[in-house]
């Protein structure tokens, strides 16, 4: 690996610098000292930030966005075609010398099998995420991948309306262990002002809970009651999860919990009709 450390003259490129996780890592170099430089896929402004309009589901903006650059922290990602998104981001990044590339993976990556169309269709994220990670580890630039376990602000996506329903389903057995990504952020940061390490231990969240358990303190949090009821799920990826592949007990460095974040994002609605266990 290189051993090269990024000169703070010179711009650190962070991809899908304008999401969630993005703007936080943004703002960690920049209150670093570090020169920032975003590929967006719209017109932004912010102070010491340069913006690179661009896209990498095309490859548009790319060039301009690495010129210059020594250093990327890739958080540009969806729930398909990330790695088409990394090859086109290690075209332009190889042919402008770009000497590390940070990439945030996801806890699991490289565990859950996504065969069978009921996996894609389930879970189709975790091999996108893998096939990223591939081409960025085969790209001949240095690199590091950190695997984080799932966001709260996604969590709270996928929890907050499955529990407006009048039953609640809760498929069982999975199981997840929910970060604050302004803790991912800061990893990310470290690992950027830093030299290539390629796959670092995983970052995961204080926790571990059932996606019962998730919803239930969503509930308790909102003020609600719902009836949760377990359902099954099928395919090889759920079994991989049921049996702990997107969970890392043994990197549970996350300080912020769920509840936590519950209580700073969530406010009391009123209960509706008595909650039943899964």
């Amino acid at each position: 690996m290189d051993t090269h450390i990024p000169d703070p003259a010179r711009p650190i490129l962070v991809t899908g610098g304008t999401g969630t996780l993005g703007r936080l890592v943004v703002a960690q170099l920049r209150a670093r000292g570090q020169s920032v430089r975003v590929l967006s896929r719209g017109s932004h402004d912010a102070p010491g930030v340069q913006f690179v309009t661009g896209d990498l589901s095309t490859g548009e903006g790319a060039d301009a966005a690495v010129a210059g650059v020594d250093v990327i922290v890739h958080c540009a990602g969806t729930r398909k075609d990330d790695g088409e998104k990394a090859r086109h981001l290690v075209r332009a990044a190889s042919a402008a010398g770009v000497r590390h590339i940070v990439f945030i993976s996801v806890g699991g990556a490289d565990r859950i099998p996504v065969a069978s169309a009921i996996d894609r269709a389930m879970f189709g994220y975790f091999a996108s995420k893998r096939d990223a990670e591939q081409v960025i580890a085969g790209s001949g630039i240095p690199w590091t991948t950190l695997r984080a376990t799932q966001f709260f602000d996604l969590t709270l996506k996928t929890v907050g309306p499955l529990a407006k329903l009048p039953v609640v389903p809760a498929p069982s057995g999975l199981q997840f262990q929910p970060i604050d990504e302004a803790e991912v952020a800061d990893r990310l940061v470290e690992l950027a002002l830093g030299a290539p390490a390629g796959d670092v231990a995983p970052i995961a969240g204080p926790r571990v809970y059932a996606f019962a358990d998730l919803i239930r303190a969503y509930l308790r949090a909102a003020g609600m009651k719902r009836p949760i009821v377990g359902v099954p799920t099928p395919g090889k990826a759920a079994a991989a999860i049921r049996a702990g592949a997107t969970i890392a007990p043994d990197s549970a460095v996350g300080r912020r919990t769920w509840e936590d974040y519950l209580a700073a994002h969530v406010r009391p609605s009123g209960a509706l009709t008595a909650q039943r266990r899964s």
